[in-house]
């Protein structure tokens, strides 16, 4: 809790700095952009333009409500991303969902993320400074590595270089946005592990992660007890193979085999199956070897 207060505390104080027009910051070069670039700052809502050149531009009508509820309840899990245009005047670059939503539950601030025209590289290096930091949490990590892939147009490949981290450890923490919201301040709020989300991931139903998620926090259990949850989970999702029938099964040896082909003049093949039951398959090679065998068998 403390940890989110700062925060906001923090993004209320650069706010204001952004309202003052004797610091009205342009460039990297002014007196303050420092503390601009990468750091979560509070801004008017009315103060955002929509991009123009936003590829997208149907939105649901459902999810948008899904979202707005979601932002009631638990507020803008992930900032925005804006351009700064003029004093006070802002371009959105990346978030228009989650602007929009905020709108539809009156909302006046929203916690954004400031470029400057000419910040790309400053924005790089104060990115991947703040993941170097040890008191960070996984989603506030994971964030910090979709900015760059997303903003600065990097690859997975040219991100772990940057950051020098593994491919592999870059794509766990990106897999950790695709959790539950609820799930994502949960992790942010320390009642469980990247550990724990690593599992959770793995259920698409996101009823179900929700629900084992409650199991986790309301009885403080382990990662490896979370993985079992899951796995378990997953293992009734299988379908089920029917098992064989029991019976007394039993074998056929080789002097049983010559005794029925003793007695029929010919091979006969005979087969046991795992019940017990079987099958005698006695072959002739014409009508008169076949009438031979009827023969023996009425006899």
């Amino acid at each position: 809790m403390t940890k989110a207060v700062k925060k906001q505390a923090l993004g209320r104080g650069l706010s204001a700095l952004l309202k003052d027009p004797e610091n009205d910051i342009k460039s990297v070069e002014d007196k303050n952009a420092d503390k601009v670039v990468g750091n979560i700052i509070e801004l008017d809502i009315e103060s955002i333009e929509i991009n123009p050149f936003q590829p997208r531009t149907n939105f649901n009508e459902e999810t948008l409500q899904e979202l707005a509820k979601s932002i009631k309840e638990l507020g803008v899990i992930q900032p925005i991303t804006v351009r700064k245009l003029d004093f006070n005047n802002y371009q959105l670059i990346s978030g228009e969902r989650r602007l929009r939503a905020s709108k539809l539950i009156g909302l006046k601030t929203i916690p954004a993320y400031i470029r400057l025209a000419n910040d790309n590289e400053s924005l790089v290096m104060a990115l991947v400074e703040n993941i170097q930091r040890h008191d960070l949490d996984p989603i506030e990590v994971a964030i910090s590595y979709q900015r760059l892939i997303e903003e600065i147009n990097l690859t997975q490949e040219e991100l772990s270089e940057r950051v020098g981290k593994k491919r592999s450890t870059i794509t766990n923490y990106l897999r950790l946005l695709k959790l539950d919201p609820i799930i994502q301040t949960g992790m942010r709020d320390g009642f469980i592990s990247m550990g724990h989300g690593r599992a959770l991931i793995n259920i698409d139903n996101q009823d179900v992660q929700s629900d084992i998620y409650h199991k986790v926090v309301t009885q403080n259990l382990s990662v490896r007890e979370t993985e079992a949850l899951v796995k378990n989970y997953q293992d009734s999702l299988k379908p089920k193979t029917a098992k064989p029938a029991k019976g007394n099964s039993f074998d056929i040896n080789e002097d049983e085999k010559k005794a029925f082909a003793n007695y029929f003049g010919t091979k006969v093949d005979v087969k046991v199956a795992g019940n017990g039951k079987g099958k005698i398959t006695i072959p002739f090679h014409s009508e008169e070897d076949f009438n031979r065998i009827l023969k023996l068998i009425n006899s």
